[in-house]
């Protein structure tokens, strides 16, 4: 499995789990479930996480160190596409970051995305020289747009960001899997390990979660159960599942008994 790398833009991962950096207690446990993991790529709201920007208090990278870890930049708490752009410039001035993770909300309840707005920010960052990320309904024909704008990888949703609902539309996800002309990773909404190997044995090239680490029991033991989850699954999809039938089908044939 060595071989089988998540390719994004010009970027290549061994790890096809992506994880957030909110909710946990501190920085200490944020750093332990990222290795329980084993993620490589790490997303954080740069509006709600000091990466540098306040020289007064404590810095997240002083633990995710970036010569081990590709920090993704996401665009949480933006409403309108000018504050989405307006915080990945300030990314790249930041830490010279232009992978970033595109998300535009529009409803405050379900967090679901505000398509035209993402969209406007797309066009934007994209024509900036930002590698988007984006996060995107469940929308066959919307994750394909997305694809065709220049996004480097596209993330629908599985359920509401931070519901643990699971996969609720596994039909779109194969229609966007079939589509696909880019890296597609469910974001949002799985709860647990069982959650990410469906998304894996659909065949999506990876999984982005956060909540379902950090609010588990135990966050440690939940990110290495992720981690297993996501290599289960894709050894499953890269093997092929066996075919559905509706009767029995014996183990052991009937013909050539030997008595």
């Amino acid at each position: 499995m060595s071989s089988d790398l998540l390719h994004i833009g010009h970027r290549s991962f061994s790890s096809r789990l992506l994880v957030g950096t909110g909710k946990y207690r501190d920085f200490q446990e944020t750093r332990a479930a990222i290795e329980a993991a084993g993620a490589e790529i790490v997303t954080v709201a740069l509006r709600r996480v000091n990466l540098g920007q306040h020289a007064d208090q404590e810095n997240l990278l002083d633990y995710l160190p970036q010569d081990r870890f590709t920090i993704l930049p996401n665009t949480a708490g933006c409403h309108t596409a000018e504050e989405a752009v307006r915080t990945c410039r300030l990314a790249r001035e930041l830490g010279d970051w232009t992978l970033v993770k595109l998300e535009v909300i529009g409803d405050p309840q379900t967090l679901f995305p505000d398509m035209r707005e993402t969209f406007r920010a797309a066009e934007t960052l994209i024509a900036e020289g930002f590698e988007v990320m984006v996060y995107s309904t469940d929308d066959p024909v919307a994750c394909k747009q997305f694809a065709d704008l220049g996004c480097v990888a596209v993330m629908p949703l599985a359920a509401p960001i931070g519901s643990g609902l699971g996969i609720r539309n596994p039909y779109n996800l194969r229609i966007i899997l079939e589509q696909a002309t880019v890296p597609i990773l469910v974001d949002a909404g799985v709860g647990t390990a069982s959650d990410v190997a469906v998304a894996m044995e659909l065949g999506c090239d990876g999984v982005l979660l956060n909540t379902a680490i950090a609010g588990a029991r135990n966050p440690i033991l939940m990110a290495e159960a992720m981690r297993l989850g996501v290599e289960a699954g894709r050894r499953a999809f890269l093997a092929g599942r066996m075919p559905r039938k509706l009767y029995a089908n014996a183990s052991s044939p009937s013909e050539g008994l030997f008595f």
